[in-house]
């Protein structure tokens, strides 16, 4: 009844409904995946030079991206039907590894318990953009839903903060507490997102069918535009590893500027980044020529870097007040960040007019970029143990900044040999 409702209802109607329900899920999401990063696990002994932290942090986000290179494959080829109970199953299958967490802490078992608690969770994502992917306004659709791993890994934050200091729970116990809080949203907005009709007649003529993609057709579709694919790629793995880094240490970060046991801090610098993001993009949907949207997301890729690298040295010549510039740095990567996730690539199929989906250049895009995540963090604790999470956090933003600016510029000059060839609609 509701799907019949949604396909008489008017855009905005459908689009209000799509983002609450895609936004919902993948917000509820992060309660199962980020909660354990507010916890600092300062009495358990590490590994070496290896804290119990960054054992944790390392072995999850080793769960994650083997989850973004199997979802290669499964993602590329998910049938609409049954996604509901897949992207379920993945979920109980989190929160029982989260249990088991809670029991084995502060053993090295926990540590594999968080691998087995990420190896499920990379492939949310694919199954939730699915029901939104090649639509007329994708982009608000995606926009909207990537606002939710902006806000939603300060919310989930907040909450498992909340949890310890107002209830005392444990924060070995943490994660599966906050975990239960949001399961039932999480149900509640699975099912309004099943009820999202498929994409219109309109819909496929504007931005091309969405169809699954065997093993030849990923290939050849790669390596069509493997040059440009590559590029763009490797300034992911940059952001990634970037982002996935501010994001496990928020807690650090935040306490080296002044900021500590504020659990709201977490939520509130978040806000006016997806604020802002959130309409910036959602508004390129009025944009109705593929290759000119797709060319104006490589330009906010290269003002995202920009004002990663400028308020980093702002904030180093002391001219930026701590907060501010961590909060311009969240607002410069996610400028670059979220249309990875959703809408350059949407729009990168509609204007060579290829019968794909963006489900599987996602998920070849975050494979790696989790890969980067993981070496990074390795980096950190074996290169550079001497410097603190603030100075190697500062000097990661210049190389984000000025790496990618130059390779953005590539892949732009790239694509544009490549629409030479192919009519601009």
């Amino acid at each position: 009844m509701i799907r019949r409702w949604l396909e008489r209802s008017p855009d905005f109607v459908f689009s209000v409904y799509a983002i609450v329900a895609a936004f919902g899920t993948y917000l509820c999401m992060y309660a199962f995946r980020k909660p354990f990063a507010v916890g600092l696990y300062e009495e358990v002994d590490g590994l070496g030079m290896l804290s119990f932290k960054a054992a944790l942090i390392i072995s999850q986000v080793l769960g994650y991206a083997m989850s973004k290179f199997i979802g290669i494959k499964v993602i590329s080829e998910l049938s609409r039907k049954g996604r509901i109970w897949v992207l379920l199953a993945l979920i109980g299958i989190a929160e029982v590894a989260l249990l088991f967490f809670g029991f084995s802490f502060p053993n090295w078992w926990s540590v594999g318990f968080l691998f087995l608690n990420g190896l499920p969770l990379g492939m949310i994502w694919g199954i939730v953009f699915s029901y939104l992917e090649g639509r007329r306004f994708s982009e608000i659709l995606g926009a909207g839903l990537s606002a939710s791993f902006i806000v939603g890994s300060g919310v989930v934050k907040s909450t498992g903060k909340w949890l310890i200091v107002d209830f005392g729970i444990a924060e070995h116990w943490m994660p599966f507490a906050t975990g239960m809080v949001y399961l039932v949203p999480l149900i509640l907005c699975a099912i309004m997102l099943e009820q999202i009709p498929e994409p219109t007649s309109e819909d496929e003529a504007q931005r091309t069918k969405r169809q699954p993609m065997g093993r030849a057709e990923r290939r050849a579709f790669f390596s069509k535009y493997a040059f440009g694919l590559v590029v763009l790629i490797a300034f992911y793995i940059l952001l990634t590893a970037y982002r996935d880094f501010r994001d496990n240490f928020a807690a650090e970060l935040w306490m080296a500027i002044g900021f500590a046991d504020e659990p709201a801090v977490f939520t509130l610098s978040e806000i006016p980044i997806a604020v802002i993001v959130l309409a910036m993009l959602g508004l390129t949907m009025f944009i109705q020529n593929n290759q000119r949207a797709f060319f104006l997301y490589h330009r906010l890729l290269i003002v995202g870097a920009i004002m990663i690298g400028v308020s980093t040295w702002a904030f180093a010549a002391s001219w930026l007040p701590g907060a501010v510039w961590l909060v311009l740095v969240g607002l410069g990567l996610y400028v670059g960040y979220v249309p990875y996730n959703c809408i350059l690539f949407d729009r990168m199929i509609a204007a060579v007019r290829q019968q794909s989906n963006a489900g599987y250049l996602i998920y070849v895009a975050d494979a790696f970029g989790y890969a980067g995540s993981v070496a990074i963090l390795l980096y950190k604790d074996f290169g550079a143990p001497e410097l603190s999470w603030l100075d190697f956090f500062m000097g990661a933003s210049y190389a984000v900044a000025i790496l990618g600016v130059v390779l953005v510029v590539f892949a732009y000059g790239y694509f544009q040999r490549i629409f030479r060839t192919i009519p601009s609609y």
